[in-house]
């Protein structure tokens, strides 16, 4: 079960959850989905660049240095680069918001750092799960819109349910993580995403 497991931890790594989850956005039957492809095209880009591709970089730089481990045992290892993520999901939402759409997006960006602020903070105690996190993020996210545009995406919401069970049991058989930890992860992104983009 581990090889399995760790293709599924590295297809819904943190990372790429963002991604991922405005590809869903933009695909679903919400209004985004009418958007003209340049919109969406760099929209993607700029996520895709800001919460992916600019935290692996910094990851691989820091990985040079000896002392820094990749495998982020204890749950200090991961301070630094959350901090680095914090900074670059700012910049995504400085990004978006020089272009003139749905603000969705900016908040769903700016929703995602008070997020990762909240890891970064409990990561001083607690090694909860990022992967859930950002799952649930993405689940809190697709049920607020839900709620404020009366869509009922029944299969979107049923398949990140499913999602989030599969990484997690995906996690728990690397040994990276226990059920408190998973569900203090997913816990974190879903309330802080739901009531960010329902309120606001």
């Amino acid at each position: 079960m581990k090889p399995v497991a760790k293709v599924i931890s590295f297809i819904f790594h943190p990372v790429l959850i963002p991604t991922l989850g405005f590809i869903l956005l933009f695909n679903s039957s919400f209004f985004f989905s009418i958007l003209p492809w340049e919109v969406k095209k760099f929209v993607l880009i700029v996520v895709f660049v800001t919460t992916g591709l600019l935290p692996v970089f910094t990851m691989a730089v820091m990985a040079l240095n000896p002392r820094f481990s990749l495998s982020f045992e204890k749950s200090t290892d991961r301070v630094l680069p959350l901090v680095f993520s914090a900074i670059y999901y700012s910049l995504g939402y400085y990004l978006l918001d020089k272009l003139p759409a749905y603000s969705i997006f900016k908040i769903f960006l700016l929703a995602t750092t008070l997020v990762i602020i909240l890891l970064l903070l409990t990561s001083y105690k607690w090694k909860v799960s990022n992967h859930l996190a950002g799952l649930g993020g993405l689940l809190g996210t697709i049920l607020a819109l839900s709620f404020r545009m009366g869509v009922n995406p029944v299969f979107i919401i049923s398949g990140l349910i499913l999602l989030s069970g599969v990484v997690g049991s995906s996690r728990m058989i690397l040994g990276k993580h226990n059920l408190p930890q998973i569900l203090g992860g997913f816990a974190i992104g879903f309330s802080v995403l739901y009531l960010v983009v329902y309120f606001i």
